[in-house]
């Protein structure tokens, strides 16, 4: 038998103790036991298993499994890992499958180190190790973002042949990769794979078309494709709507024709996810009524729309702010005994924020829990920006308290919607007082959280605060953007501060961060407002010949100061 050590991924796991005893059971005929159609409900199968375990002779373990394994699909997985324990305390025999059914409970409990702690009652009793005890660790450590975790212990299978990985093994690490962004590496362990002993299939090669097509990198995946057809491998629904949403985004509609047809003679019939796929890129684009169309088409073949397909048709009225037939669209699902799902309802939501229909919006996010769903943190971040749009900055702090005492937890977007609704409306200190907890708490922020904190105080007249942040981001591991940059540039011109901005340009440069047309128009706001007349008309020139042009406000302003300087207009240059 293969022993595997409790490495550092997992030594800080509490092992699972558990004490064996007798226990009295009556003597009875074997009875038939029929799981599928006893169990109903959580108290039916927790009956059932007292049930069996007094029976004697005991039922076989494959008759336990199969009362676990309907209790997973129940989703009562704290209960599985309960009546294990109860199994394990009365000396039950127990199989490797009854194992992997609780080490799944853990997993889907997001508990991976209780998972890990299963390990050693195989050691203990004797069953050897299989890959679907490690498929499901290794998808239980994805499923909680430890990936560095996730890829220790793939190579350690791999290395020390605990086990031979199989293609689900590979499948789920290069899933795990790909939905994190690592799309290269998943391409590498794909090229590995094809070298080793077991080979990928469609499942596999489907993953990684469906990494490169949401990277935007379509050649990429169509070249994948037609490798697989010169392996004789045949690609799948899964594969072909991966490279129809691909195209969609892109708008290529004559691309996504070519691989339906393509679909059709393979006879691979669309399903409702490719309809959604074609449905969603078209109201992308504004084409609503094609959309409605393709609806059509999808109900006389016979496919049914679901929750999705709705869904991206309410996006596509809101798109073009017809939330009125958006909130038909979202009854008439309703109607149909759809459940409209937290996707569903953040739409909508999102539509009457932008209308400035504050009422409705809230009206939409107080009926969410009463229907029993849990707003996320879409539908927190979009009401928040809805109430800091309209001034209701007081009800916007009241929603984010409640995050705070009941979830869901606050992330990046909500702690930056809340600063810039701070700094909107001159609540520097109360902005400062969350910026600096959340600095202090080492709180997970990026380069665009630091840009509204930014402008936020060069907007608030705090110029040398807002710098003093801008200097320190290269210690702290972030790199400015062109916005970062223009944000302070906008500050300084502000200020008439020119040298400072001439200096940011230059940073700019040595950084490879090419300013853009929005760079030069805050340049151009400051020296018109400073009545810089001969940086004007060099700027003038610089702009032209960069292909820049002067925007709405730098337009405004110029209007403005040529009302006292009428010659300045002279001063344009033809393409400016």
């Amino acid at each position: 038998m293969t022993r595997i050590s409790v490495n550092k991924c997992n030594a800080i796991i509490p092992f699972l103790s558990f004490h064996s005893s007798s226990s009295s059971r009556s003597f009875s005929a074997k009875a038939h036991i029929n799981v599928d159609k006893e169990v109903n409900c959580l108290d039916d199968a927790v009956s059932l298993f007292h049930r069996m375990v007094r029976m004697n002779p005991l039922p076989s373990v494959i008759e336990f499994s199969k009362l676990f394994k309907t209790m997973i699909n129940m989703k009562h997985y704290s209960a599985v890992v309960s009546l294990f324990r109860e199994m394990r305390i009365l000396g039950i025999p127990i199989s490797d499958c009854i194992l992997n059914i609780v080490t799944n409970s853990y997993c889907l409990r997001h508990r991976i180190d209780c998972a890990f702690s299963v390990l050693p009652i195989y050691l203990k009793i004797g069953i050897p190790f299989n890959v679907v005890t490690f498929n499901t660790l290794l998808g239980g450590l994805f499923a909680e973002n430890k990936v560095t975790d996730a890829v220790v212990l793939f190579k350690k299978l791999v290395r020390e042949k605990i086990c031979e990985p199989n293609e689900v093994t590979y499948g789920t690490v290069m899933n795990g990769l790909s939905k994190r962004g690592h799309t290269e590496k998943t391409l590498s362990l794909l090229r590995i794979m094809e070298q080793g002993n077991t080979k990928p299939g469609v499942y596999t090669y489907s993953i990684v078309i469906d990494a490169l097509c949401k990277d935007i990198n379509l050649d990429a995946a169509i070249n994948l494709l037609n490798e697989m057809k010169q392996k004789n491998i045949p690609p799948n629904i899964f594969t072909y709507n991966s490279l129809i949403d691909g195209f969609c985004k892109l708008g290529q509609w004559e691309k996504v024709k070519t691989l339906l047809s393509e679909m059709v003679n393979l006879n691979i019939n669309p399903n409702v996810h490719t309809f959604s796929i074609l449905i969603d890129g078209l109201c992308k684009e504004g084409k609503v009524e094609d959309a409605n169309e393709v609806m059509r088409h999808m109900i006389e073949k016979g496919v049914e729309p679901d929750i999705i397909t709705y869904s991206a048709i309410m996006d596509g009225y809101c798109l073009r702010g017809q939330v009125d037939r958006a909130s038909r669209v979202f009854n008439v699902l309703r109607d149909k005994g759809i459940e409209p799902n937290i996707f569903s309802y953040s739409i909508l939501i999102n539509g009457y924020c932008k209308k400035k229909n504050l009422a409705k919006a809230m009206q939409l996010f107080g009926e969410i829990s009463q229907k029993g769903l849990k707003p996320d943190t879409v539908t927190h971040s979009t009401i928040l920006h809805g109430l800091i749009e309209v001034g209701r900055i007081g009800d916007a702090k009241k929603i984010f308290d409640e995050m705070l005492r009941v979830g869901p937890t606050p992330n990046i977007c909500i702690h930056s919607t809340l600063l810039f609704g701070y700094f909107k409306y001159g609540l520097v200190e109360e902005a400062m007082l969350l910026f600096s907890k959340l600095e202090r708490n080492r709180e997970d922020t990026n380069i665009a959280f630091y840009t509204v904190v930014i402008n936020g105080l060069c907007k608030n007249d705090k110029l040398r605060e807002a710098h003093a942040i801008f200097e320190k981001l290269p210690s702290i591991g972030l790199i400015p953007d062109v916005r970062t940059y223009n944000v302070m540039i906008s500050g300084f011109c502000r200020e008439g501060l020119f040298d400072e901005v001439k200096g940011i340009l230059r940073k700019m440069e040595d950084n490879g961060c090419p300013a853009n047309n929005i760079t030069y128009n805050f340049i151009m706001q400051g020296f018109l407002r400073s009545n810089k007349i001969s940086e004007i008309v060099s700027f003038m020139k610089e702009m032209a010949g960069r292909g820049f042009s002067f925007d709405a406000t730098t337009t405004g302003i110029l209007i403005n100061v040529s009302k006292e300087n009428p010659s300045i207009l002279d001063m344009i240059p033809d393409h400016s």
